[in-house]
């Protein structure tokens, strides 16, 4: 019976929830335009063990959303994913944000786009049909996109953003106010475990997206 810690930070919504058998055990999840990540994420951790009755030392796995998404957010909850994998000697399974999304949006059928805000118009996204998962990719939202895309869904914080984009075409399906909640992660990490497919702990790192755009400051100017 594998009682699996999971923890999804690569948006704005910080989440963590316990499973054991497929069975959702407790669960904490907070969405705040602020960046409560660093605040809330152990504080989180502590609440669903006290709910669930069970001691960090009888955790089997730790599931942890990889991106892309936050620079920030991955960061905070892949470092306290590592740390408890490390402390306690259990396996470390890194999940994609947007394979979390799918699993939460309960859809199976057709062409599927679920999107993370990436800023502006702006989004990460990936598409799922058949089974089948295309490749993660930025994609930048407009007309000319919703246009070749054809028949299909999208969901996530990127796609409600773009409200006004979807209602000009009716191809596109948009399915307001999904998000990667951390119990999306339950099945897919039970089933990676049961698979044997962990990662490895000091390999193991973020899909941001994109690179992160690093500038130097200006030199201050002598008098």
């Amino acid at each position: 019976m594998p009682r699996i810690l999971c923890i999804e930070t690569a948006t704005k919504l910080c989440a963590v929830a316990l499973g054991r058998d497929g069975v959702l055990l407790a669960e904490r999840e907070l969405e705040s335009a602020e960046n409560i990540h660093a605040e809330k994420l152990n504080v989180f951790i502590e609440e669903v063990l006290r709910e669930a009755g069970i001691a960090m030392s009888g955790l089997d796995a730790v599931a942890v959303g990889i991106g892309p998404g936050s620079y920030t957010g991955l960061r905070i909850g892949l470092s306290a994913a590592k740390g408890l994998c490390f402390a306690l000697r259990i396996p470390i399974i890194g999940i994609g944000t947007l394979e979390t999304l799918v699993g939460a949006s309960g859809r199976r059928d057709g062409a599927l786009f679920p999107m993370i805000d990436a800023r502006r118009m702006e989004v990460f996204t990936q598409r799922f049909s058949d089974g089948e998962a295309g490749e993660e990719r930025p994609l930048v939202l407009d007309d000319a996109w919703a246009e070749q895309v054809g028949a299909c869904t999208v969901f996530g914080d990127g796609a409600d953003k773009a409200d006004a984009l979807w209602a000009k075409h009716a191809g596109v399906t948009h399915v307001h106010g999904i998000r990667p909640h951390a119990r999306a992660m339950v099945a897919l990490a039970e089933q990676r475990l049961r698979e044997g497919r962990t990662d490895e702990l000091a390999y193991l790192v973020p899909r941001y997206g994109k690179e992160a755009k690093v500038t130097q400051p200006k030199k201050a100017q002598r008098p």
